[in-house]
């Protein structure tokens, strides 16, 4: 007790230092006083000596084993730990605890039906157990059986509202989201004098999955007065906002969740894109750029800032774009396709074959880039070049009869020519 007290009192150094002073003339009840307190204060080292040198003497003794098996997981050390538990037999009044600690064991390393195999010969023998109940909710709500996790999730429900403070309401109410019933769902959440974030949230996340907007909005603005610096919540509400037309409030809200998270390139596009609907396209490729400058391969972003730069005819700020982006490891042939484009319109017309060239290798099924590939070497004179291009193409669409027509007089071209 005295070395309880120390604890208590921010005094760590001199309680460990008692308890290891009263060790040696403690006796083996004291002992395993003493391992537990260990245990609690995160000395598992110390415990775990302690538990293996009682289990020494006590070899049959459950408690022990169970306690050992606990420090053993808490080490991450889960072989001795299962090891341990399947010493116990069957008759022993400690059997059910080694079952469900052994199935979170097993649920840890992937096995989840030998998990399942655990908890449920546990629910035989207490069918009344809402631990067990519990621990069968948690091990199918993990695995995506969630109609599985409701009912035994409603069976917990029966008998506590939670459970190793995990709210039972939050866990039906996202099981019931997850299985598509999010009407049902919405039921297990409520925003009305609540004052948890995390559980607003998550309100907010399944009224929006009902087509319930305004309840989202509301769930969501409530998150951010209650915790100004959580940061997904900037991001929800800047979109539905959007979706729901209110570009001015979407823009505010999601340039201040960029001062609570400066790293979030998502949503930095979103404020570049309601930024281009509020005709602000110069605010909208500066952040535009700042996703990009997180993420030198986001494509949905680079194809956006290149539609910006198209139609305010900034071809050459496209050329420089997709050349920086490659520069930093960007690979995609959409990308060559673009530059391609860019680079004829600002008439380099060697750099356009060149991007084209490379764009072929990866597009040579896309029809539409066959076509325009092929009038472009049509254009520049590469008739020899465009026809298997052209014919390409006419295996992909054999009813445009207007390319079709095309081609078979390039070719009568080309042979005149030779």
């Amino acid at each position: 007790m005295e070395a309880v007290k120390l604890i208590e009192n921010n005094q760590a150094e001199k309680g460990i230092q008692l308890l290891g002073d009263y060790l040696s003339k403690a006796n083996d009840d004291e002992k395993y006083t003493i391992a537990e307190l260990y245990r609690q204060w995160g000395h598992l080292q110390d415990a775990r000596l302690i538990l293996e040198d009682l289990l020494k003497r006590y070899p049959d003794e459950s408690d022990l084993k169970t306690s050992l098996a606990d420090i053993f997981i808490e080490l991450e050390e889960d072989e001795p730990a299962i090891t341990l538990l399947n010493e116990i037999e069957k008759d022993d009044t400690a059997y059910i605890q080694a079952l469900i600690q052994l199935a979170d064991l097993y649920q840890a390393q992937g096995l989840f039906e030998v998990s399942e195999q655990k908890l449920l010969t546990a629910k035989q023998l207490a069918p009344g157990e809402v631990v067990i109940d519990f621990a069968l909710g948690e091990l199918y709500f993990s695995i995506g059986e969630y109609l599985k996790a409701i009912t035994y999730y409603e069976k917990v429900k029966s008998k506590r509202d939670e459970v190793a403070r995990i709210s039972i309401d939050d866990r039906l109410g996202e099981s019931y989201a997850a299985a598509g019933e999010y009407e049902k769902s919405l039921t297990y959440f409520t925003e009305d004098g609540n004052e948890n974030a995390d559980k607003l949230f998550k309100y907010g996340i399944t009224a929006y999955q009902t087509d319930r907007n305004d309840i989202a909005i509301k769930a969501w603005e409530h998150v951010i007065e209650i915790d100004e610096s959580y940061h997904t919540a900037y991001y929800q509400l800047a979109m539905v906002y959007e979706k729901e037309g209110l570009l001015e409030d979407a823009y505010k809200t999601a340039k201040k969740g960029l001062e609570m998270d400066e790293y979030n390139k998502e949503l930095f596009f979103l404020t570049g894109s309601i930024a281009h609907q509020l005709g602000q396209d110069d605010e909208s490729e500066k952040f535009i750029r700042e996703a990009i400058a997180l993420d030198p391969d986001y494509k949905e972003a680079i194809l956006f800032l290149i539609e910006l730069f198209k139609k305010n005819e900034a071809h050459i700020n496209i050329t420089d774009l997709i050349t920086e982006v490659q520069k930093l490891g960007a690979e995609d042939p959409l990308y060559d396709w673009e530059l391609a484009r860019a680079f004829n319109e600002i008439e380099s017309f060697d750099n356009a074959l060149k991007s084209y060239r490379d764009a072929y290798t990866s597009l040579n099924q896309d029809s539409d880039f066959l076509k325009e590939f092929g009038y472009f070497l049509t254009e520049d004179g590469k008739i020899k070049e465009a026809i298997p291009v052209f014919e390409s193409y006419v295996r992909l669409q054999p009813l445009d009869e207007e390319v079709e027509s095309y081609l078979a007089r390039l070719k009568q071209t080309y042979e005149l020519g030779e």
